[in-house]
């Protein structure tokens, strides 16, 4: 495997489908090729069966060359539809999760559909998600359908750690290559009611946060001066802030892990409302 590709979790169903469209798009604007990705999860079948049955696993050769068919035709259809762009099929043997992961060490950018059948059912419904989101070694991002293409902003969440530096950097470089504008979105958390300090100033926390977010954008303003840039510095819920924040962009990126609103982010409510509920593609950006 070519390591700038865009590996994409792929068995034939309707979101797999919408996350092959996406990275399509995606690789015409980067130059990557795209490798199509079918996990097949072979199910054994052991122990005593019947008089003069043996154990046996399931699917056998057939339905495998089936899969592989499957595969071929949807990478030779897409390269005809995105003349140009390379486009790669292969099946894996294996737990979905764990294939994916492991593939993702050699990929530039992991795509998912957000559920699927086959080697990809109830994707978003349990553990491949979170496994794959948290343990992929390089970006994932995660296709929804009715999702729209919007021609709105990139938005990126960020809360000064080292996870959400990345992410700024993935969100300003999408944005560039978009040619779209980005929208950084800084949201914590108030001293809650009573408890709220007698000398607590909103604003002056709010200033504070801007001139954080500033700084960590200062190098990126250097290298892309022509991306237009809207931060948003708010109090309230970092999870409904970002799903909000996301209805009309092309984009919504996150890290991996976060301080602060995101802390832990990957395990706990902000990832899975932001890939349950987003607006558009979530991207849960990391360092490869």
């Amino acid at each position: 495997m070519v390591r700038d590709e865009i590996l994409v979790g792929y068995d034939g169903s309707t979101d797999a489908t919408l996350a092959l469209d996406w990275a399509l798009g995606e690789a015409q604007r980067s130059g990557r090729p795209v490798r199509l990705a079918y996990v097949f999860e072979w199910l054994t079948v052991a122990g005593w069966i019947g008089p003069g049955v043996a154990p046996g696993i399931w699917p056998d050769e057939t339905a495998r060359r089936q899969v592989e068919e499957v595969v071929h035709k949807a990478a030779t259809d897409a390269a005809a539809e995105r003349p140009g762009t390379t486009v790669h099929g292969e099946v894996y043997d294996g737990p979905p999760a764990l294939v994916l992961q492991e593939r993702s060490a050699d990929a530039a950018l992991l795509v998912l559909g957000s559920r699927g059948h086959g080697g990809f059912g109830g994707l978003l419904a349990g553990s491949t998600a979170v496994a794959v989101t948290a343990h992929a070694h390089c970006p994932v991002v995660v296709v929804r359908a009715g999702q729209a293409g919007a021609a709105g902003p990139v938005v990126v969440g960020v809360d000064g750690s080292a996870s959400s530096r990345v992410a700024l950097g993935f969100a300003v470089e999408s944005a560039a290559q978009r040619k779209a504008p980005l929208r950084v979105v800084r949201v914590f958390e108030p001293p809650a009611g009573r408890w709220r300090p007698s000398d607590h100033d909103e604003r002056a926390t709010v200033a504070e946060e801007r001139a954080t977010v500033e700084e960590a954008l200062a190098q990126w303003r250097d290298t892309f001066p022509d991306v237009g840039v809207d931060i948003e510095v708010t109090p309230g819920n970092p999870a409904a802030t970002l799903v909000e924040a996301s209805r009309g962009a092309q984009l919504v990126v996150v890290g991996s892990r976060g301080l602060g609103g995101l802390r832990g982010m990957l395990l706990g409510s902000v990832s899975q409302q932001l890939l349950q509920h987003a607006y558009c593609p979530v991207v849960v950006a990391r360092e490869r």
